[in-house]
């Protein structure tokens, strides 16, 4: 056997590798199931904060003996069950938010035009034709009581003649909005576009002492899109603006 210097480097073995002691250094560690159970341990909200974590996990189904059930499993698919649900609820509610918004500015968009009118004649063709696009809907016309003539349309597009007694026929005396679901339009009260209607809104409408007794019915083709349980409040507000604005022109200071 030959000695080597000492400073004369020694040859690499074949099959070897010299190993690089900073990336020993840098691997990472794996994880284990200790180092999990400990951070969890450290951090037991992490469910709160990772709730889609719980999908990722399967329930144990080990065999604890005849006519024992291991309540672990069921408390987890429980959890799950719960979380699905949550985040429907969330979905639906954010879908919810978005309509509403959507609604919102429909309806203070015909606000702005209803107010804007310059005159009585423009403030009915408002009404009666430009709402119907800026409410996303088919048809929109108004009813008016009077006893002077039969039931029938008058010569301006849109405003329909309607017997005394029909509105409260209609809604009943104490109410003031009716919503259909799913029902054809009437000719007396949509004209010629009652064969489009198959969900209707209808709001009484007033327009001041000594006036008649007026109806804003709003129409669609669209099957539930106005239903018992909507909530009413954008439609009223718009009701009370078109019956204040037509009261102001019917009746102007003096």
């Amino acid at each position: 056997m030959v000695d080597l210097p000492r400073d004369m480097p020694h040859p690499e073995l074949p099959g070897r590798p010299e190993r690089d002691p900073a990336a020993t250094r840098d691997a990472p560690k794996e994880i284990g199931g200790r180092d999990i159970v400990a951070y969890l341990r450290r951090h037991p909200d992490f469910l709160d904060r990772h709730p889609e974590a719980l999908r990722l996990l399967r329930g144990p189904t080990r065999e604890v003996g005849e006519g024992v059930y291991d309540f672990q499993h069921f408390q987890i698919e429980r959890l799950r069950r719960e979380l699905a649900r949550v985040n429907l609820e969330h979905r639906t509610l954010i879908a919810a938010s978005r309509g509403n918004l959507a609604s919102q500015g429909r309806v203070h968009k015909a606000a702005v035009a209803i107010l804007a009118a310059a005159s009585f004649e423009h403030l009915l063709q408002t009404v009666t034709t430009d709402l119907a696009v800026l409410l996303d809907v088919d048809v929109v016309t108004i009813g008016v009581e009077s006893t002077a003539a039969p039931a029938g349309r008058l010569s301006l597009h849109g405003i329909q003649l309607l017997k005394a007694g029909a509105i409260d026929d209609l809604l009943g005396p104490e109410r003031n909005l009716l919503l259909r679901a799913d029902m054809p339009g009437d000719s007396v009260l949509f004209g010629g576009a009652a064969g489009l209607v198959r969900s209707q809104a209808l709001l009484r409408l007033g327009f001041g002492r000594g006036s008649p007794v007026g109806l804003l019915c709003i129409g669609t083709r669209q099957a539930g899109r106005f239903h018992p349980g909507l909530g009413s409040e954008l439609l009223g507000f718009l009701a009370r603006i078109i019956g204040i604005t037509i009261s102001q022109w019917l009746n102007p200071p003096r």
